[in-house]
């Protein structure tokens, strides 16, 4: 058997180590309630043994019975500690139903956020939908037999008879007014030379109405068929053996594509309708040479040519007003400034 080592002695000037043992027979201190008032304090006095047996042992460290415990890293966990883990474990279902909460929440923030941009939307949204229906329901009663054609009135005719016009566009009855068609009507006009233009107007609900522009004829030009009622523009209007009454007769050098005929065109249009109701005949061989005649072998009208024939037929109503033409053999306007009677 090994036997212990004996400890060094001590140096001089240090103290010896104290054993443990004699530690413990110290006399303990023992902590003493304070005297009374009128009693004399008390010394308590203990051996060893007295003092191990009634002094509390107190532990090093008491942990707290509610304090939390914390595990290093390499510290094992408990049972206790396993039960807590599964106590609070989040599972999948958990992550969707608090995802799909998250966003009921934040639809419903943005719905409170734009619920007037959606009235708005909405209202023109509605606005937008009565319309294209009011649109599309007139679209569909104009297109529709309730708006078909039952009656054609010509307006405008003097000369033409109105009966004869709407006979030929018969073939428009019963069609929607939206859908006359303009080209059908146009061909069945053509045949009338005296209609020089015309329009259509639509009177809601069954009526068509035409409105006709006559030519204004000038004239009678003698052809090998007899005379040839013409217009301004030298549209054959009619044509009968003999002179047409109440129309002068017309004698042009040059035809009806001639400058003399426009200028006979354009003086005549230009005459007050009582003048041009006295004239019996016109003649020109130029452009610059326009004569009228007033009456069966009554005065001439020297014109000259078309310029300032508005100013010149003024003047000409004048001077007839006061020089009557049964008291005179002419007239020349060719002047406007200067009117000669003769």
């Amino acid at each position: 058997m090994r036997r212990p080592t004996p400890l060094p002695a001590p140096e001089q000037g240090t103290s010896p180590a104290i054993d443990p043992r004699e530690r413990e027979s110290d006399p303990p201190v023992r902590r003493l309630d304070p005297p009374r008032a009128g009693e004399e304090p008390r010394v308590a006095t203990a051996d060893a043994a007295d003092a191990r047996e009634t002094a509390p042992v107190v532990p090093f460290w008491t942990p707290a019975p509610d304090a939390a415990r914390t595990l290093s890293p390499r510290s094992a966990p408990s049972a206790s500690d396993d039960d807590d883990a599964e106590a609070g474990t989040v599972g999948v279902r958990d992550v969707w139903a608090a995802a799909r909460a998250r966003r009921r929440a934040l639809r419903a923030e943005v719905r409170r956020f734009t619920a007037r941009q959606r009235r708005r939307r909405m209202v023109w949204g509605g606005v937008g939908v009565a319309f294209l229906l009011l649109v599309l329901g007139t679209l569909g009663a104009a297109y529709s037999p309730l708006f078909a054609v039952e009656k054609i009135s010509v307006v405008g005719t003097t000369a033409l008879d109105p009966s004869t016009v709407e006979n030929a566009l018969a073939s428009q009855i019963g069609t929607p007014l939206p859908l006359v068609d303009s080209s059908a009507v146009k061909a069945a006009l053509v045949q009338f030379p005296l209609v020089e233009s015309y329009a259509l107007e639509a009177r809601p609900p069954h009526e068509l109405v035409i409105r006709i522009v006559e030519r204004t004829p000038i004239g009678a030009i003698q052809t090998a068929a007899g005379y040839t009622l013409v217009d301004a523009a030298g549209v054959a209007l009619a044509t009968t053996p003999q002179p047409p009454a109440g129309h002068p007769v017309l004698t042009v050098t040059g035809g009806l594509s001639s400058p003399a005929f426009t200028a006979v065109g354009t003086v005549f249009r230009t005459l007050p309708d009582d003048i041009r109701a006295q004239v019996t005949a016109i003649s020109a061989t130029s452009a610059n040479d326009v004569t009228l005649t007033l009456g069966a072998g009554g005065p001439a009208v020297v014109w000259g040519n078309a310029d300032d024939s508005a100013l010149k037929a003024k003047n000409l109503a004048a001077i007839m007003a006061a020089r009557p033409p049964s008291s005179v053999a002419s007239y020349d306007v060719s002047s406007p400034s200067t009117i000669v009677v003769r």
